[in-house]
């Protein structure tokens, strides 16, 4: 395991669908620390919704746009950092997101992730089918293990992942610092 003291920042990475901006959001107001969405800062930017930028410029102009967010966002202090579900597949954003905070990965089933981004219609990635997402799951699985930590939210209501995740911390000192 490796060193996590000092790190201020929480880092949840994991497949879409698995719940990272609401237990993001909601974390940070219990913790009172800054919240950041990495999908909405490219967002921001581009001045346009990440399945345009998909449309429009492809999926290698929008990795290097969520690249480039990943090390703006990774010398933040203090913030819970909410990333796209393919950022931590570029070994640079993995790296500075660990060099930041203490990394977290949210997972659920792929039934679950189904149900939960069918609502959403708007994962450019996405096929909704349970194939195309096992698929990408799998491909996947080797960043997301690169996590200090996990929670399956298939089962759980946002608030008990919330009470889970703020719980961890407490167990593993967290300090959220003053940086």
């Amino acid at each position: 395991m490796r060193e996590l003291s000092g790190l201020s920042n929480i880092v949840l990475i994991g497949f879409m669908g698995t719940g990272k901006t609401s237990i993001g959001r909601r974390v940070a107001q219990i913790l009172a620390l800054n919240f950041v969405d990495s999908d909405a800062e490219i967002e921001a930017v581009m001045d346009m919704s990440v399945s345009d930028i998909f449309a429009k410029y492809g999926e290698v102009r929008f990795r290097s746009e969520e690249n480039l967010i990943i090390q703006k966002l990774s010398r933040l202090k203090r913030t819970v950092i909410a990333t796209g579900g393919g950022a931590v597949l570029n070994p640079a954003n993995l790296g500075a997101l660990q060099a930041c905070g203490i990394v977290i990965t949210l997972s659920a089933s792929a039934e679950v992730i189904d149900q939960r981004t069918a609502r959403k219609g708007s994962r450019p990635l996405l096929k909704n089918s349970l194939a195309s997402i096992n698929e990408m799951m799998a491909m996947r699985e080797y960043a997301y293990r690169q996590g200090d930590y996990s929670i399956d939210t298939t089962a759980l209501t946002v608030e008990e992942v919330v009470d889970e995740l703020v719980q961890l911390l407490e167990e593993i000192g967290y300090d959220k610092g003053q940086g």
